[in-house]
């Protein structure tokens, strides 16, 4: 008799199961493109109709208006609606790591001192009018059994948190990532979301136990070891790969590792405790400061990104949004309040770091206007808060209340606004080197 264990096989995917999912992609992705046209041809970027996407076809309209259409096609059940969660994640992954390629380490060095400022007003200001405001709620939105002080603490994250999703995408229909105030934005984004997950983790430990000095060291020292271990190690091991993929694999390798060393960043983050798209932002970085490969070999990514991933994922966002809960007059006036209290807080603070850093007014109001975007993590951070009994239903609404209008503001001030910014030399040598087109170019400015 063998010593072997006999294991049943692993059951495949049903065929029922993979048939729906395969309807929802098709269905969520064609919403998606028929908005994203039509934001485009109204002056918006394709990303404000594909966050629509998931709002029409999810429980604000479609629940309402056919609730046999939505429970067939998009049923309520963890199992099925978590294939889409999945394909969406990979999808803001990489949508994040592309747009970390196109990062400009050398105007990062020329204008460290701007990133510092922006990034540390554009964090203080709205953190602390969003904690001032949480300390004043009325009590009624607030779960029983939660300190008033994680709440407000937590809003206060909530407030100081940029999109980088979202403004990724932003920049790129409205074709502003070569651009000098594009480059500011992201970076000062990905300042501030660090500084905000490490703020989170401390406020979720708050809201879970209590706080410890032992919380916040750790927590710190695990931000510091990611840079320095990306700037020490990982940096040559990716030019490496890179080198061995374009010489091996052409253009098709080349996108194999890059998109390996997006999710495995993401995954790194992700087992320390920060989030996953962070370490996505860090690899892509690392794939575009490496030197290792010309940029056109990872055009074929960039498609596909932008062209399948991104649409699915920011219209599987709005599924599990609400707006019907608004409806009820304490929670929409204390809705405004808190929406008046992050554009202001985010807006200014970003507009003053501009001023103070010598930018001019449209270059100060293109950054409140990008930085300004709260989107979809606005809504992932609004999950937690309802997962860890921070935020009650009302409170997720409002906060993601925030997330969609800010993120409908910043297109048009953005446009606005860099249509007086002139267009520079460098910005045009980095336009042909990320492989953007004259007319491109010429609707950017």
């Amino acid at each position: 008799m063998s010593g072997r264990v006999a294991h049943a096989p692993v059951p495949l995917l049903p065929a029922p199961q993979l048939l729906l999912f395969l309807l929802q992609v098709a269905a969520l992705l064609a919403v998606a493109f028929v908005l994203g046209r039509l934001a485009s041809r109204l002056g918006m970027p394709a990303v404000v109709g594909e966050l629509s996407a998931g709002l029409l076809l999810g429980p604000t309209l479609l629940d309402h208006l056919a609730p046999g259409l939505a429970a067939w096609l998009l049923p309520k059940q963890a199992d099925q609606f978590h294939l889409l969660d999945a394909v969406g994640q990979i999808g803001v992954l990489l949508l994040v790591g592309v747009t970390g390629i196109e990062v400009d380490f050398l105007l990062l060095r020329r204008r460290g001192t701007t990133v510092l400022r922006v990034a540390t007003a554009g964090l203080l200001l709205p953190l602390g009018l969003g904690v001032a405001t949480g300390l004043l709620l009325p009590a009624s939105l607030i779960p029983g059994g939660t300190d008033r002080v994680v709440f407000a603490l937590f809003l206060g994250v909530a407030m100081c948190l940029s999109a980088l999703p979202v403004i990724a995408k932003t920049l790129t229909d409205l074709r502003l990532l070569h651009r000098n105030i594009g480059q500011l934005i992201l970076v000062t984004g990905m300042v501030d979301d660090a500084f905000g997950w490490l703020m989170l983790s401390i406020v979720a430990a708050m809201a879970a136990t209590a706080l410890h000095v032992g919380t916040i060291v750790v927590s710190v020292l695990t931000l510091l070891a990611i840079v320095l271990a990306a700037a020490s190690v990982g940096r040559p091991l990716v030019r490496l790969a890179l080198r061995l993929a374009e010489r091996t694999g052409g253009s098709t390798g080349v996108v194999t590792v890059a998109t390996i060393v997006m999710l495995a960043c993401g995954a790194g983050t992700q087992a320390l405790g920060m989030e996953a798209v962070f370490g996505a932002f860090v690899g892509g970085v690392l794939v575009g400061s490496s030197g290792g490969v010309a940029r056109a070999a990872l055009a074929p990514l960039n498609a596909i990104v932008l062209a399948f991933f991104a649409p699915l994922f920011f219209a599987t966002a709005g599924l599990r949004v609400d707006l019907t809960a608004l409806g009820r007059p304490v929670v929409l006036l204390t809705g405004l309040v808190v929406l008046t209290v992050a554009v202001v807080g985010k807006f200014a603070g970003a507009f003053v770091g501009g001023l103070a850093s010598r930018l001019n007014k449209w270059e100060s109001l293109a950054l409140g206007a990008g930085m300004n975007a709260r989107g979809v993590v606005e809504i992932v951070i609004a999950m937690v808060g309802l997962r860890l009994g921070v935020l009650s239903t009302e409170t997720y609404t409002i906060v993601v209340l925030v997330a969609i209008v800010t993120s409908l503001m910043a297109p048009p001030i953005l446009r606005v606004a860099m249509r007086r910014v002139e267009y520079t030399v460098e910005e045009s040598f980095r336009a042909r080197r990320s492989g953007a087109s004259l007319a491109q170019r010429a609707d950017s400015g």
